[in-house]
C-alpha cells in the first residue's frame, strides 16, 4: 500500500534571517526568547514551538540550555517565563547606553532614506517635546529646532503619543488600528506629517517618530519607511513594535 508523502517542514523562524557568519543552532535557540511578549509572557511549550517553527523535542533541549543560562524559568503549570539573567542584562544595558545613541542613528537613516526631516518626540504634560531630530537637506523643509514644544493635539506625532495614551475619538482608533498617524496641515497648514509610535520594555510608549516635509511632498510610499523605522527603534529600546 504507497504511503502519502510527508508534506514538506517549513523552515524555523530562525533561518527566515539568519545572522550572517553566526551559528544556526544559537541562532534558533535566541529565536525562543522573541515569544516571550507582553500579550504573551508565560508560553506554554506548544506555543514555542509554533512561534519558533521548530519540533517540541527540538524546543525542550534549548530550553533547557536557556534555563541553564538563567534566561528561561519554567513554572509549575508546564509553562514558560523569562529568568532573572534577563533583568540582570537589562539593567547593564540601560546603565551603559543612552536613548540618544539608539534614537539618531534611526533618524538620520530615515533622513537619508526619503530625503525628508525625521524628529523624535515624548510627551510633556499637554505638549510634546522635539528631543533629537535630524534635518532634510533639501533647501525648502520644515524647519525645527530640537528642544521646542508643540501641541500635542495638533500634527502628526502628538496625534500618535495621544492615541496610544487612550485618548478617545475616531481619530485616535484609527491610528491606534493602523500604527501610524498621515496628516497633511494638522498642526500648519504648509507642513505634513507621518508618525508612528515607539514602545519600550513592558510595552510601555516610549516617543514618537516623526517625518515631516511640506504638504505638496507628503508621499504615501513613505508611510512604510516610518512605520519600519519605528519598528526597529521599538526592538532597539527593548520594546515590541505595533502589531
Amino acid at each position: 500500500m504507497a504511503t502519502m508523502p510527508r508534506r514538506p517542514r517549513l523552515p524555523a523562524l530562525a533561518d527566515d534571517h539568519p545572522a550572517e557568519g553566526g551559528v544556526a543552532t544559537l541562532d534558533r535557540a535566541l529565536s525562543i526568547l522573541t515569544a516571550f511578549t507582553a500579550a504573551r509572557p508565560t508560553p506554554t511549550l506548544a506555543e514555542l514551538a509554533a512561534h519558533t517553527r521548530m519540533p517540541k523535542s527540538t524546543v525542550l533541549r534549548m530550553l533547557a540550555s536557556l534555563q541553564h543560562a538563567g534566561l528561561v524559568l519554567r513554572l509549575n503549570d508546564n509553562c514558560y517565563a523569562l529568568g532573572a539573567a534577563v533583568e540582570r542584562l537589562q539593567r547593564v544595558r540601560a546603565s551603559s547606553v543612552s536613548v540618544e545613541s539608539l534614537v539618531m542613528p534611526v533618524l538620520r537613516e530615515l533622513a537619508t532614506a526619503t530625503g525628508e526631516s525625521a524628529s523624535y518626540y515624548v510627551r510633556q504634560g499637554q505638549q510634546r517635546l522635539c528631543l533629537w531630530r535630524v534635518d532634510s537637506q533639501r533647501p525648502v523643509r520644515d524647519h525645527l529646532q530640537v528642544g521646542a514644544l508643540l501641541p500635542l493635539n495638533r500634527g502628526a506625532a502628538g496625534r500618535v503619543l495621544l492615541a496610544f495614551a487612550g485618548e478617545k475619538g475616531a481619530v485616535y482608533a484609527t491610528i491606534r488600528r493602523e500604527g501610524v498617524a498621515v496628516l497633511a496641515g494638522d498642526r500648519d497648514p504648509d507642513v505634513a506629517g507621518i508618525a508612528a509610535p515607539v514602545f519600550e520594555a513592558q510595552g510601555l510608549l516610549a516617543g514618537a517618530l516623526s517625518l515631516s516635509m511640506p504638504t505638496q511632498r507628503l508621499l504615501p510610499r513613505h508611510t512604510a519607511p516610518v512605520k519600519a523605522a519605528a519598528a526597529k527603534l521599538s526592538r532597539l529600546m527593548g520594546g515590541e513594535p505595533h502589531a
